[in-house]
């Protein structure tokens, strides 16, 4: 069993365990996993451990302190601080408006389960305990998808091309690239795909080569082609020089 797999395994336990969850009536209904875990592109120690759970009761002041104390359990275990998972109640399952408990980075919160992540679990989520996404989440349409990666691009991603602070880091350079690429496919072909086929696609949607080879070798534990604050400082240039008119074509062609 590789270490994914044991955590997700103590994961479930922990769940199971809990005083609130423990009996068989208030289990969860249905465990997922969604993103990277289930689309085939994992990178184990790199990629988050995306996950939603179906409870059955309303979520209450004693349902947050149970989830907590699951998660808390598992802080020492290798790879916990890359698990990720919202909490949702048959009651809840629909809008994608609706912010849910949510537990990543270490701690509690709330926010929505968007409709990119349904049209994942409808499609290739992982069924790792209870009934399948079929069973309980409502579809999204592809009225409701093509208007939700629009609006994210418009919205979120276009105006942080011109916070220059934020693209001297990998992260931002590496979702702001494989999220365009794959708001374009979504939008062109009705399909979702892996950040694995959205660094291919990077290519003939026009980004600079450097920063795409940048970003699949260090995905894919490979040595960099550069380094330095130099590389950082140009990588930065030539990603928001992209990005910034790029995204400005696919929400113009698209609106």
């Amino acid at each position: 069993m590789n270490r994914t797999d044991a955590l997700l395994d103590r994961f479930l336990a922990a769940l199971s365990s809990s005083p609130r969850f423990g009996p068989t009536s208030r289990r969860p209904l249905a465990v997922w996993a969604h993103g990277s875990l289930a689309g085939g592109d994992y990178q184990e120690g790199r990629s988050d451990l995306d996950l939603i759970a179906v409870l059955p009761e309303p979520i209450t002041a004693r349902t947050v302190w149970e989830v907590a104390v699951a998660h808390a359990r598992l802080r020492t275990e290798p790879l916990a601080g890359l698990l990720h998972c919202t909490y949702l109640t048959p009651a809840t399952l629909s809008g994608s408006d609706r912010r849910h408990l949510t537990w990543a980075h270490g701690r509690l919160f709330r926010r929505t389960v968007t409709p990119v992540t349904r049209r994942e679990l409808h499609t290739f989520g992982r069924v790792l305990h209870g009934g399948a996404p079929a069973e309980l989440l409502p579809p999204v349409t592809d009225l409701e998808l093509e208007a939700f990666v629009v609006r994210d691009q418009r919205d979120f991603w276009r105006p942080a091309v011109d916070e220059a602070r934020l693209w001297t880091r990998d992260v931002w350079v590496d979702l702001g690239l494989t999220t365009f690429a794959r708001a374009a496919v979504t939008l062109r072909e009705g399909r979702l795909v892996s950040k694995r086929e959205a660094l291919g696609e990077l290519p003939g949607l026009g980004a600079p080569a450097d920063v795409v080879e940048d970003v699949r070798r260090r995905r894919y534990g490979m040595r960099p082609l550069f380094a330095g604050e130099e590389w950082l400082a140009r990588r930065s240039g030539l990603t928001r020089d992209y990005l910034g008119p790029a995204i400005d074509g696919l929400v113009d062609k698209y609106s």
